[in-house]
């Protein structure tokens, strides 16, 4: 079984600026460098004859290259504790576009569509059941203003993820320009 999901990667200094604000919390589990990316669309775990045609199905879907920037942090919560801490992007029409066009593509092919609502993000730590709340809400506040200029991401990626001890590892599957 391969377990897949397309994603954008922001350009290197945009990913040094994140690596910057990646401290403050002592028990998150911070993303390193390869496992900073915006997820389009999560897919789960398919077998490899669907992997393969989702690298095809992928490979049709046209869209302009993205401008975004980075703009606030957010956090998203699990059974009433922070989970993750993320950075979020702006603006969101032309991502949720490319969401939507991803999406169909998948539901074309028989995989059931995305359930929840797109929120353009890229996450940066996972945070464990002892994190420290006061921690987390000293680290929301000290980077609630995070921004940066706008960049442009000029390729949509098809990742397979590995789960391990240390966390999930990614390999790029397919890579396809965008514009």
């Amino acid at each position: 079984m391969h377990r897949l999901f397309v994603a954008l990667r922001p350009p290197r200094a945009i990913r040094d600026s994140l690596a910057e604000t990646m401290d403050g919390i002592a028990d998150a589990r911070w993303q390193d460098d390869d496992q900073l990316h915006l997820t389009i669309r999560y897919i789960g775990e398919v077998d490899r004859r669907i992997a393969e045609d989702i690298a095809v199905e992928i490979g049709h879907v046209h869209a302009r290259a993205i401008e975004a920037a980075i703009g606030g942090v957010g956090a998203f919560d699990r059974r009433g504790r922070v989970a993750a801490l993320w950075a979020g992007l702006a603006p969101h029409d032309a991502l949720a576009a490319l969401h939507r066009k991803v999406d169909h593509a998948l539901v074309r092919l028989g995989l059931p569509p995305e359930g929840r609502a797109y929120l353009p993000h890229i996450t940066l730590a996972r945070l464990s059941r002892t994190a420290d709340a006061a921690e987390i809400e000293r680290w929301r506040a000290a980077h609630a203003g995070l921004a940066t200029a706008p960049f442009r991401i000029e390729h949509l990626i098809l990742f397979e993820s590995t789960l391990g001890p240390d966390g999930a590892h990614y390999d790029t599957v397919a890579r396809w320009p965008l514009g």
